[in-house]
């Protein structure tokens, strides 16, 4: 997986270097280049007014070839930087747009963002569905002709078209639109990629819009399954569009958007593609100055996902592991991977528990882990997972250390242990 930082909301773009930078010193592998910062909706909305035209001089909702000349000093930054770019999205409309003769300007908005991946090297740019003026039992047709007339440019650039998941707004609630049924978008993906003959689409999943749609994000990824190759991750309330930092939009200390049937899904079909943290509001409502500390929690937080997404390719890497704790967390463990990831044996700092047996598992001492052969995982099973790890390295071992959590598994028991004070 490869951890992507929207620059909306962080990266200026006619002053981009200190965004570009601060997106950089956190650490990020690459950054989402949206276009529709020197393109917008509302742009887009109002094309041919004399007032726009004043205001944006580069026009390019008048002339889709000033795109890249208005991406220009992004661009260039960019490049300057060596900062990656995996993920783009083009231009789009505002969602309740008035007007039904734009769907050319945005096609050709959608080549030359494509001109501009090829450029930049960027393998992966998201084309949204066209709607504007089209009748319900024409979209599929309409969008079939409009995606496959792009496969050629896409080709000869070496990007792959992402469409995405869509709402639409009735009387001023935000409903599913198109592309938000899985088994559906997965079905125009295939059908795209035979016609086109190769595989040129496939699917960006946006949490955010699925949290809108109250849908099942679980069933979502299964439906998409290989064909998801980038995950937008933007946390909201479910009634209004915000971008927020994933885990900080919560009410009564519960989380408003189901992160854990993504993670669980994304575990399933075993997703190691694009993760993308759009944290565009959060972003702009922080001062220059802590913005570079809000990165690093961003990075953090996408490093947590990657962890959790991958938990199983984790297990897997290792030839054989042993548990530290015997609590609820490795009882959970036992139950979800025992008997595909069997572990040597577990360990606890609970005296009285040495030499029982818990969940099939001996009960061993720490001292005994200097007994394990070099490549041995271990993996705290225990909330207390830092202060653990710096017990077992002040022994000296020298063991990979790796951290197990429960909070996504397949399953839990909800029988928990009672509370013996190390738990």
């Amino acid at each position: 997986m490869v951890i992507n930082c929207s620059q909306a909301g962080i990266v200026n773009i006619k002053q981009p270097r200190q965004g570009i930078l601060d997106i950089k010193r956190a650490e990020f592998e690459s950054m989402f280049l949206d276009m529709s910062v020197c393109c917008t909706g509302y742009e887009l909305e109002n094309t041919g007014d004399n007032k726009l035209k004043k205001a944006n001089k580069t026009t390019v909702s008048e002339d889709s070839d000033k795109l890249q000349i208005a991406m220009e000093p992004m661009l260039n930054k960019i490049a300057a930087e060596k900062m990656k770019v995996a993920v783009a999205i083009a231009p789009y409309l505002c969602r309740d747009t008035k007007r039904e003769d734009l769907n050319t300007l945005v096609k050709r908005l959608a080549e030359e963002s494509i001109r501009v991946c090829g450029r930049i090297g960027c393998h992966y740019l998201v084309v949204r569905p066209l709607f504007a003026g089209i009748c319900k039992s024409d979209i599929w047709d309409k969008n079939r002709e409009y995606y496959l007339s792009l496969a050629q440019l896409a080709k000869e650039n070496s990007v792959e078209i992402l469409l995405e998941n869509q709402c639409r707004e009735v009387n001023g609630h935000l409903i599913r639109g198109l592309c938000s049924d899985g088994r559906e978008a997965a079905e125009w993906v295939d059908e795209l990629n035979r016609e086109a003959g190769e595989n040129i689409f496939g699917f960006c999943m946006n949490v955010g819009t699925c949290n809108l749609c109250g849908q099942n994000m679980y069933d979502f990824a299964l439906a998409l399954n290989s064909r998801l190759k980038a995950v937008i991750l933007r946390d909201c309330d479910g009634d209004k569009e915000n971008a927020m930092l994933p885990f900080t939009c919560v009410n009564k200390h519960r989380s408003q958007t189901d992160w854990l049937h993504l993670i669980r899904g994304l575990r399933a079909i075993e997703f190691d593609g694009q993760l993308v943290i759009d944290m565009e509001d959060t972003a702009a409502a922080f001062s220059p100055i802590l913005r570079p500390a809000l990165l690093q929690l961003a990075k953090a937080v996408g490093d947590y996902f990657k962890w959790q997404i991958g938990i199983e390719k984790l297990l897997k890497s290792y030839s054989s592991i042993v548990l530290f704790g015997a609590g609820n967390m490795c009882r959970n463990y036992m139950k979800c991977y025992g008997e595909k990831y069997p572990p040597l044996f577990t360990c606890d700092n609970n005296k009285a528990l040495w030499g029982t047996s818990f969940c099939g598992l001996e009960v061993k001492a720490p001292e005994c882990l200097r007994e394990l052969p070099r490549d041995c995982g271990i993996f705290i099973c225990n909330i207390y997972y830092r202060e653990i790890e710096q017990q077992l390295r002040e022994m000296e071992i020298e063991n990979p250390i790796e951290f197990f959590n429960d909070e996504y598994m397949p399953t839990y028991y909800f029988d928990r242990l009672e509370d013996r004070g190390e738990k």
